[in-house]
């Protein structure tokens, strides 16, 4: 599926297949480049708080649907939370990530597919 980039903190996802899933770990962002060791440190687990961010696997459990994929969940580094999430290719180059606390308290990001 490629590298994506995240229009928070400049951040750049690697999705790929997972099974018949996808599934998204987070490889850059402001923070991880200036410290690739940086931590997980906005967990709301403590236990998981010195886990690195690079690498994290914060896509995943997406089945097909249609278009896109749905039944997933979004891991938040900023906030330490997990949501429920969709995932719809507005275009070759395009997708629209739309992650929700509970429906309709929704935001969808527009990632872009890096070269």
């Amino acid at each position: 599926m490629g590298r994506w980039s995240t229009p928070s903190r400049h951040g750049v996802v690697e999705i790929a297949a997972c099974g018949s899933s996808i599934c998204g770990r987070l490889m850059e962002s402001d923070h991880i480049r200036a410290n690739p060791a940086y931590p997980d440190s906005a967990n709301r687990d403590p236990a998981l708080r010195s886990r690195a961010l690079k690498g994290l696997t914060i896509l995943q459990g997406f089945r097909r649907d249609g278009e896109g994929w749905s039944g997933g969940t979004i891991y938040n580094p900023e906030d330490g939370g997990t949501y429920k999430a969709t995932v719809t290719l507005a275009d070759a180059n395009t997708l629209k990530l739309k992650g929700c606390i509970v429906w309709p308290l929704c935001k969808t990001q527009t990632w872009k597919r890096l070269p």
